[in-house]
C-alpha cells in the first residue's frame, strides 16, 4: 500500500530535505529528464549500462558508492570517459538516520576521495537535518521524482516499465540501479524506458 509513495515521494518527504533537488525545472527547449543511476560501479552492471546508454545516445548521472569506485576505478573512469557524470552516494552506502552525524561526514568525504563530483545522493533518500546543512556547504543534494523500483524482487521488468510511464513528467529525476540485484529487471526495463521516453519527445540531460 505503501508503495505508490516510494515511486514518487510524497510532499512531506520533500519537505525533509529542504534544499535536495527532487525535480528540474522546465527547460525552454522542449520536454526533459533526469536519468540517474545509483549503487555502482559494478562489473555485473555497469559496463551493460553503458553499452545500453550509449545505443541510445543518452547521458546519465551515476551516483557512485565509495567502496565500489575504489575497488573498480577503471569502471569510473569508463564511466566519465563516455561522457556521463559521477556523484557521491556515501562509502558505505550509509543511512544517515542510523549513524551519527559525524560518522555521516566522514563517510562521504571517504567517497570523496574517489569520487570527484559536487553531487551526492543520500543512500535511502533518508538523511538528518544536521547532515543534510553540513554537507549542503560542499554538495547539491540530488534528490529524484521518479523511483522505478528495478530493484525489487517483487516487480516485474513490465513492473519497472509502468512505473516510469506513470510517473514521468518534465523535469523529473528517475533513479535506476546499476547494481547485481537490479539487473534481472533492468536488461528488458532499460532499453524499453529509453524508447518510451525517446517516442514521448524527451531529452535526456546531466547536472
Amino acid at each position: 500500500m505503501l508503495d505508490r509513495y516510494i515511486e514518487r515521494p510524497p510532499e512531506w518527504f520533500r519537505r525533509l530535505v529542504p534544499g535536495g533537488i527532487f525535480r528540474m525545472p522546465p527547460a525552454p527547449d522542449g520536454k526533459s529528464v533526469w536519468l540517474t543511476f545509483d549503487d555502482g560501479p559494478v562489473p555485473e552492471a555497469t559496463p551493460w549500462v553503458l553499452d545500453i546508454l550509449d545505443k541510445y545516445g543518452v547521458k546519465a548521472t551515476f551516483f557512485m558508492v565509495g567502496e565500489n569506485a575504489r575497488r573498480y576505478p577503471e569502471l569510473l573512469s569508463e564511466v566519465t570517459g563516455r561522457g556521463h557524470r559521477i556523484g557521491n552516494h556515501t562509502h558505505h552506502h550509509l543511512r544517515g538516520f542510523r549513524v551519527t552525524t559525524s560518522a555521516y561526514l566522514e563517510d562521504v568525504a571517504e567517497a570523496s576521495e574517489y569520487i570527484e563530483s559536487d553531487l551526492l545522493r543520500p543512500p535511502h533518500g533518508w538523511l538528518k537535518p544536521g547532515q543534510l546543512r553540513a554537507l549542503s556547504c560542499d554538495y547539491r543534494v540530488v534528490m529524484y521524482d521518479v523511483v522505478t523500483r528495478d530493484y525489487s524482487r517483487h516487480l516485474s521488468a513490465e513492473d519497472v516499465v509502468a512505473n516510469v510511464r506513470r510517473w514521468t513528467r518534465d523535469g523529473s529525476i528517475i533513479v535506476f540501479h546499476d547494481s547485481v540485484k537490479s539487473m534481472p529487471r533492468l536488461r528488458e526495463a532499460l532499453p524499453a524506458s529509453l524508447e518510451w521516453l525517446i517516442g514521448e519527445g524527451y531529452k535526456f540531460k546531466t547536472f
